[in-house]
């Protein structure tokens, strides 16, 4: 009985499900046993309650190891809860996370104020610590979409974020706005799975599952199917919803290629042992470092060639000029070529096993396929986003001129928010690349985010793709395309494989940049479709 109650006194700490502390880090808090009256009084020498610290928004106990009143209870066998994995992230060693406690201003306000916002210093977050000037931005909107007015209520917001993660099977993100939704009174019942929310939540399973996967199936009819009939959607209610639904998708990629860790309250991100709160972390951040390491002395050289044929790329582009004929065929060579990278199967891992999201997922077969297939005939036209339509080519649509001003006609302001990031992802920059300084990265980060849009059919009539295979290898390629097409299946091989001189925060730009880049092929495709309805 006395463990029991020991046991209950730490573990709902862990386990609770509504918010835990509205304080400001660094102020103590006292967990009650269950009869009220602390720890039980042969265990608790004085103490009234086990001490916890709030650090960062990471729980741990107070100088058990140092207290012999708390140490008796390791001796007496009491289960002690502690994360399943060491840090935010399993790709990334922690001394290299930047910590809570960072001496830049910046960055240590942002911890704050995710800390007061969201009740805890989430992993995602500590990872975003690597380019505050991004999480600046990105927190903002995400305060916007989640909690500030707008059209949707706040139950319908985090569940549409629940639907979304799913179709990934992003438990990280599933767990974390299924306890949201519980905080704004959701329906437990809903949790259930789809056959128990309301029809007009259910009308949004396709658009959810063709946005998620292959975008450029969405048309006018998906749109009008949903603002017409019983329970229909009002046009700012679609609009909220997608930019939710968007921004939980391509967010899942992110969680997927930086290997984010999940929280030590959620399903399968703690376990109990009766052993000492530190016993083996040194082990395993030794393990991880170790392994970084080897990876890294067996990398060949790779930033110096990379400088040298972003020269050579700078200085043709001023000899010459390039037919739009020959754009186009640039283009489609290697929209081809991304056919031949296949990513591996899904991961098996004891959480996926455990946690089936398939209650929140129709049709969960339905899944990416190549824009263009090999050997067939191309049946949907490639999307054109110009910036100037060359003359005798009908312009399509694009971000600047059409997509932007539709979004913040139908929800006040989210346009400005969402431009925002996105240009701080791609020109985000500090002028490196791995060990070298000065560096102009414009031209890399181009690649990057063309070859992003081009895996959605998207073609930028303005940008050579010829540079495309000249700037990203093999493996950056195939990382590129497994964190943005199928996120649930990056492993810590697909991470450690590409890029080996760079840094953790350069590799955890190009997921920042998967991020954004997808989030935008998504919400272009939809914003189209909308505007042809409406026109």
């Amino acid at each position: 009985m006395l463990i029991n109650r020991l046991q209950f006194c730490m573990y709902r700490v862990f386990r609770s499900k509504t918010p835990l502390l509205h304080l400001k880090k660094g102020r103590k808090v006292t967990v009650e046993s269950t009869a009220g009256g602390g720890c039980p009084s042969e265990c608790s020498r004085g103490h009234n309650g086990e001490q916890v610290w709030m650090h960062g928004g990471k729980l741990s106990l107070e100088s058990s190891m140092r207290c012999s009143a708390c140490s008796c209870m390791v001796e007496r066998g009491v289960q002690i809860p502690r994360p399943v994995s060491h840090g935010p992230s399993s790709f990334i060693p922690e001394h290299e996370i930047v910590p809570p406690e960072t001496d830049d201003e910046q960055t240590r306000q942002l911890f704050v104020d995710a800390f007061l916002q969201n009740n805890r210093l989430e992993n995602i977050t500590s990872v975003m610590g690597f380019h505050p000037q991004y999480l600046e931005s990105f927190l903002r909107l995400q305060h916007y979409l989640l909690r500030l007015d707008g059209p949707l209520p706040q139950d319908y917001r985090h569940y549409i974020g629940v639907m979304a993660a799913a179709r990934h099977q992003c438990s990280y993100l599933v767990d974390l706005q299924e306890s949201e939704f519980l905080m704004q009174d959701g329906d437990p019942d809903w949790l259930k799975g789809l056959d128990y929310i309301p029809q007009k939540l259910k009308n949004l399973c396709e658009l959810n599952k063709i946005l998620a996967h292959r975008p450029w199936l969405i048309t006018k009819q998906h749109i009008e199917q949903l603002l017409r009939g019983n329970d229909s959607w009002s046009l700012s209610e679609l609009v909220h919803a997608i930019v939710l639904l968007a921004h939980f998708h391509s967010l899942a990629s992110f969680v997927f290629g930086t290997g984010i860790n999940l929280e030590i309250d959620h399903e399968c991100g703690h376990t109990l042992q009766p052993a000492s709160l530190s016993d083996g972390a040194n082990d395993v951040e030794a393990h991880h470092s170790n392994n970084v390491a080897s990876s890294l002395e067996s990398s060949e050289p790779g930033v110096e060639m990379l400088m040298h044929r972003m020269k050579k790329i700078q200085e043709a582009a001023d000899l010459q000029e390039i037919s739009q004929e020959e754009m186009k065929h640039r283009f489609e060579k290697v929209e081809k070529q991304s056919l031949e990278l296949l990513p591996g199967q899904s991961a098996c891992s004891e959480c996926l096993a455990v946690s089936d999201y398939a209650k929140y997922r129709d049709d969960p077969h339905f899944h990416y396929e190549d824009f263009a297939k090999r050997g067939e005939e191309r049946t949907i036209p490639t999307f054109r986003a110009q910036m100037e339509a060359p003359p005798g080519w009908l312009r399509d649509y694009s971000w600047e001129d059409q997509g932007f001003s539709l979004v913040n006609r139908l929800y006040s302001d989210i346009g400005q928010l969402l431009d925002d990031k996105f240009r701080m992802a791609f020109n985000l920059t500090y002028y490196t690349m791995g060990p070298q300084k000065d560096v102009d990265t414009s031209m890399l980060r181009a690649a990057i985010w063309n070859y992003i849009h081009c895996m959605f059919g998207i073609f930028h009539d303005d940008y050579d793709y010829g540079e495309v295979n000249q700037l990203l290898d093999i493996r950056l390629k195939s990382f590129i395309k497994t964190v943005t097409c199928y996120p649930e299946r990056t492993t810590r091989k697909d991470y450690d494989n590409f890029w080996k001189e760079f840094k953790h925060s350069e590799k955890v730009h190009v997921c920042i940049m998967v991020l954004e880049a997808r989030m935008q092929a998504e919400l272009l495709y939809a914003l189209r479709a909308i505007m042809k309805y409406m026109t």
